[in-house]
């Protein structure tokens, strides 16, 4: 059976090894743009849209396992013998997962503000918001936000939500993500852990000071699979680190790309 490929965007530079970086849940790769750019300065780049996101396939599979193989799979099209693998949040857990099960195509890992535990559902109000927006009645971007507004209060997560309507092809407005499968995947996604296995390769852990994804007792779960796992924590950022606090974030992961641990 012939797979379908993530879409992604590419910065080339031969003869470094690349870093592919993947988004968190209802994200997308241009939410890696300036940062990505940064990167590439020194080293190839692939910005990368998981499954049901993006520009990327819909499909109604959705699990840590279905994106591992989406990782091996997009190495083998563009001849990746191995990468580092960097992700926040779902994208984080997607790295972790593809670590434990094919270490051998990681040459390090990054994984931003989560552990490879299981976690509570939390996102239920932003996805009753979602579920809300009836594209069949809206003619304006602004409709969309109003409705957003009535369930999230947070301007910040409204506009990242928002990067994702688009202007279909029948010149009405959607979003680029693929909700209903997320929804119905939702409370699996967040209450599954990684897989049973472990990377013995470098790996950090990135978290932001005022996050509560990674707790102090999880460095007990890192190590556990990830035992050469260090955890650095961002001064002055939430769950969005690389947002927050971009040069410290940025900094964290040059050294970490810098040390030839």
């Amino acid at each position: 059976m012939v797979r379908e490929t993530l879409h992604s965007k590419i910065y080339e530079r031969s003869g470094t090894i690349p870093i592919l970086i993947f988004h968190g849940l209802f994200g997308m790769l241009d939410n890696w743009a300036t940062l990505g750019k940064r990167f590439a300065e020194t080293r190839e780049v692939h910005l990368v849209d998981l499954r049901n996101h993006g520009r990327s396939f819909h499909s109604e599979e959705m699990d840590y396992a279905s994106m591992s193989e989406d990782i091996v799979n997009y190495m083998k099209q563009y001849n990746l013998a191995g990468a580092i693998l960097l992700g926040h949040s779902l994208g984080g857990k997607a790295v972790m997962e593809c670590a434990v099960k094919h270490p051998e195509l990681v040459d390090k890992l990054i994984v931003v503000d989560i552990a490879p535990k299981a976690y509570p559902p939390h996102h239920q109000a932003i996805i009753k918001a979602l579920e809300s927006v009836d594209f069949t009645q809206i003619e304006d971007r602004k409709d969309v936000e109003r409705i957003l507004s009535q369930y999230i209060r947070e301007p910040g997560v409204i506009q990242f939500l928002m990067k994702n309507v688009y202007r279909t092809e029948n010149n009405r407005f959607d979003f680029r993500f693929n909700l209903k499968t997320l929804s119905r995947n939702y409370n699996k996604l967040i209450n599954e852990s990684v897989s049973f296995g472990s990377y013995g390769g470098a790996a950090l852990f990135i978290s932001g000071e005022r996050s509560n994804y990674i707790l102090k007792e999880d460095e007990f779960y890192i190590h556990r699979q990830f035992p050469k796992g260090k955890l650095v924590i961002v001064p002055g950022a939430g769950h969005w680190v690389q947002a927050d606090n971009p040069t410290g974030f940025y900094e964290t992961v040059q050294a970490f790309l810098s040390d030839n641990v």
